[in-house]
């Protein structure tokens, strides 16, 4: 099917595309990749009159060390996270993430800020941001503003982007001494949104867990912090017994819905896998140095 007549224009910058929002109003929508809106679109899902390609927008694709915080450009390439010698010493949690988003083609095309703002339950970015505890930034009419990611998945489908404005950047905050992350997907096949997923990201401490943070992809309305299985952790050295416990939380407080990738109790069950696996990868990681 091929989607409903529109127009387009392609901004030189953000602040133009922002401006253009402005003046085209709730009928616009904005285009990065088009890995997500473009199906869409051609399902008839989204009829936007508008586009507003930011494709061609300079100097947005980086990833880069500022300030002791790791700066991810809006239009960043899902292939280039995947392969960045940067990320893999960095963040691996965001390289997991990356190398499991649909195929080689999608990956080469769509964007990790793409990723965050379509708002997709299902979309792997969103756990990761959560574990990572990272800010998101948003340019708008009323200039820029900072949305922790915490903060930012309100629904389904639904961010805490505001009319007019646009992500332009994704900010994750060093690591401290002994952390290690890991994103964990279980899937049909390759290339397929997850029947469940964790990312978790933990920091050891003389041997027991300090700090734990724990994010569920599909497994609910929207992206879902796993508080009790962070709970589970607190203070208690990471054996196969903590571990255990923090993946029965985890399962517990997983809302999943039936669909083709299985029915809700079978999704519950392997959120609690994806969160017990990934924690021992970011625990081994954690011992190795590698964040």
């Amino acid at each position: 099917m091929y989607p409903n007549a529109f127009e387009y224009s392609a901004a030189a910058s953000f602040k133009e595309a922002v401006a253009r929002l402005a003046e085209l109003g709730s009928e616009a929508k904005v285009l990065a990749g088009g890995c997500s809106l473009i199906p869409l679109m051609k399902l008839r899902l989204a009829e936007p009159a508008h586009l507003v390609d930011i494709g061609r927008v300079p100097d947005a694709a980086y990833m880069r060390e500022v300030d002791g915080e790791l700066r991810i450009g809006a239009l960043t390439r899902e292939a280039d996270v995947e392969r960045s010698p940067l990320i893999a010493t960095r963040s691996p949690i965001l390289a997991d993430a990356s190398s499991v988003i649909a195929d080689p083609l999608v990956r080469n095309m769509g964007t990790v800020g793409g990723n965050l703002a379509h708002g997709d339950p299902a979309n792997d970015h969103p756990a990761v941001m959560l574990a990572l505890r990272a800010t998101i930034v948003a340019l708008g009419p009323e200039g820029e503003r900072t949305i922790p990611a915490d903060d930012f998945f309100i629904g389904l489908f639904e961010t805490a982007l505001e009319p007019g404005e646009i992500l332009t950047e994704i900010r994750i905050p060093a690591p401290p001494t002994g952390s290690g992350g890991a994103y964990v997907k279980f899937e049909r096949q390759v290339g397929d949104f997850a029947i469940a997923a964790a990312a978790v990201a933990v920091r050891l401490e003389d041997g027991q867990v300090a700090d734990a943070s724990i994010a569920l992809t599909n497994a609910g309305p929207t992206v879902i912090r796993a508080s009790a299985a962070e709970s589970a952790l607190a203070g208690r050295a990471p054996d196969d017994g903590s571990l255990r416990d923090a993946a029965a939380a985890a399962r517990d407080e997983a809302q999943p819905w039936p669909d083709v990738r299985g029915n809700a109790e079978m999704k519950k069950r392997l959120a609690g896998v994806a969160v017990e696996r990934a924690l021992r990868l970011a625990i081994r990681r954690a011992a190795e140095g590698r964040a």
